[in-house]
């Protein structure tokens, strides 16, 4: 198949979206298909910039760290388009890139599919904090359903997610597929070099957080933990690996609660190089946002064997399963901080629970969502009204 991306973000911006679209272009061209990609330009390349037209982009005033794709620019590169004899578009955000997906799909007369990475109900009032929680749910869920109804397939990649997308209106033919874990995620990192580097001692027991340091992800609940668990380890460490617009709160938070020599920003990792390295130096990774459709960095830790404590919700509950490779807790202090103490004081639980995370991280492979994906593809461009092409779905794929 020859499959066209369009997307709001991607490498070198880093974030739960730009490492699927990664996984799966990676994937999809392993099976032989042909994938193109249309995103922003940041003025810095990616590692990989094979089939990627970068387009002109502005900052966005609320979130310095995206940027919005010149529509027209796009435009402009129509005749390519339509040179290439794409056979579906898959939409991957739902700003600059939805309108271009749905407005190339007319154009091009062939499906367009989007994957819902981001729960908007519980994202959008982070930052736009004038207008009323209640009212920005309501647009939330209204701009949900206008969306998903334009489209000719969604990609969700959880159930919750997606019975949450029914009960806003949405009745687009929808399958869920999880991003997966990529071979190289379970290469073991250096836990003795990394922790080198940044300077913590191999004594120190380590918490860690990767992701993007942005406020839906619910960190400040994590420094509240922090406090708890100070309580009964003095010296515990509080690793938090990314970048984000709440960095500054957070760092402002840090100072109030007298956590400065238990808290480390160590900004954004590159992901073929020192992540895996990151994730080995934890003793335990905690997690509690409330908004992910998945939460791939918890499988990702799982591969490096590290036990995880970590909330269950909306995507997560999807992911984790209680006693394989992680334990399970309430956002509530009392409870959440009482299984963090207890794993750090016991070196053969928190093994016990690496060795069954790493087994279990194993299931989610993403070979295997890849194939499931094209067959999502098949599926929706034969039910389409369009003039329908000989498509493979072999690995000859249709260079």
């Amino acid at each position: 198949m020859k499959i066209l991306f369009i997307s709001d973000v991607y490498f070198p911006r880093i974030n739960g979206v730009s490492t699927s679209i990664e996984t799966f272009r990676h994937e999809l061209r392993n099976l032989g298909h042909t994938v193109h990609l249309v995103v922003p330009d940041y003025q810095t390349p990616s590692s990989d910039e094979s089939d990627i037209l970068r387009i002109p982009s502005r900052r966005v005033p609320f979130d310095p760290e995206d940027r919005l794709m010149s529509f027209s620019r796009v435009m402009q590169h129509l005749d390519k388009f339509r040179n290439e004899n794409y056979d579906i578009i898959h939409i991957q955000t739902p700003f600059v890139a939805h309108y271009l997906g749905i407005r190339l799909s007319k154009l091009l007369n062939i499906p367009c599919i989007e994957t819902y990475h981001t729960f908007f109900e519980e994202y959008l009032y982070h930052y736009v904090p004038l207008v009323p929680r209640k009212l920005m749910r309501l647009a939330a869920k209204r701009f949900s359903r206008h969306q998903g109804n334009s489209l000719n397939g969604m990609v969700v990649p959880s159930h919750p997610m997606l019975e949450v997308l029914k009960n806003y209106g949405i009745t687009t033919h929808a399958e869920v597929i999880p991003t997966g874990i990529e071979p190289e995620s379970f290469v073991p990192g250096d836990r003795e070099v990394f922790r080198k580097k940044y300077h913590i001692p191999e004594n120190t027991p380590a918490l860690l957080f990767v992701g993007r340091v942005a406020h839906e992800k619910n960190i400040g609940f994590l420094l509240q933990v922090l406090t708890q668990v100070r309580r009964e380890i003095a010296d515990v460490l509080f690793v938090i690996a990314g970048e984000g617009p709440a960095r500054s709160s957070l760092e402002h938070e840090v100072k109030q609660l007298d956590l400065g020599d238990n808290v480390k920003f160590i900004g954004y990792l590159d992901r073929h190089t020192e992540l895996n390295s990151c994730y080995r130096s934890a003793d335990i990774f905690i997690f509690s946002s409330r908004t992910e459709t998945q939460g791939l960095v918890l499988l990702e830790a799982m591969a490096q064997g590290v036990p995880v404590v970590s909330t269950a919700e909306l995507g997560t509950r999807d992911v984790l399963k209680e006693g394989q490779g992680v334990w399970i807790a309430k956002e509530e202090l009392v409870d959440f901080s009482g299984k963090v103490i207890k794993m750090l004081r016991d070196p053969e639980v928190r093994k016990t629970l690496g060795e069954s995370g790493r087994e279990y991280a194993h299931s989610w492979s993403a070979s295997k969502q890849a194939e499931r994906l094209l067959t999502f593809y098949q599926t929706v461009c034969d039910a389409s009204d369009l003039p329908k092409k000989a498509l493979a779905l072999s690995s000859s794929g249709s260079d």
